[in-house]
């Protein structure tokens, strides 16, 4: 098992931040490269055992909420299926990963702002640790730089 972690300062109040990242449905509202996402079987956004299938650059994933938060003000994640290593750089490919996210945000009282901390922690061969680790290490700033973007278009501080 390895992980991937990132965190970041959002110039956002927490409520604020909260609200757009709490519905594990709202993907496609604060990711780039999310097209289009569904909650299967009724289900509700927050609501623990939720799937979401989402279309991420053209690929379609499924992940299920296994854990909410509203006073912790965390979410957890994990992939229903193993994700194929997308890149063919000509050697060896990575085998497919089972993996497992958390998002979880906490308040900065100084400027009122938020602190988010991502971790992906991944099971993989052990031979592939190291190049999932360093993919997901790209990814997730990414993500993070997006949801930055979201929110100072949503709430610009002046």
């Amino acid at each position: 098992m390895t992980q991937a972690y990132y965190s970041a300062v959002l110039d956002c109040p927490l409520d604020d931040v909260w609200s757009l990242i709490r519905d594990f449905n709202n993907y496609p509202a604060y990711i780039d490269g999310v097209s289009e996402s569904v909650i299967e079987d009724d289900k509700r956004g927050d609501e623990v055992g939720a799937i979401r299938r989402f279309c991420y650059l053209g690929n379609w994933i499924r992940q299920r909420l296994v854990d909410h938060s509203d006073r912790q003000h965390t979410l957890t994640y994990a992939g229903l299926e193993a994700l194929p290593y997308p890149q063919d750089d000509g050697s060896r490919t990575p085998a497919p990963t089972r993996y497992q996210g958390t998002m979880h945000v906490r308040p900065i009282v100084e400027g009122d702002r938020t602190l988010i901390e991502w971790s992906v922690a991944l099971d993989t061969e052990p031979a592939d640790a190291d190049r999932w680790q360093a993919l997901f290490a790209s990814w997730i700033p990414d993500w993070t730089d997006s949801l930055a973007r979201t929110l100072a278009r949503a709430h610009p501080r002046s």
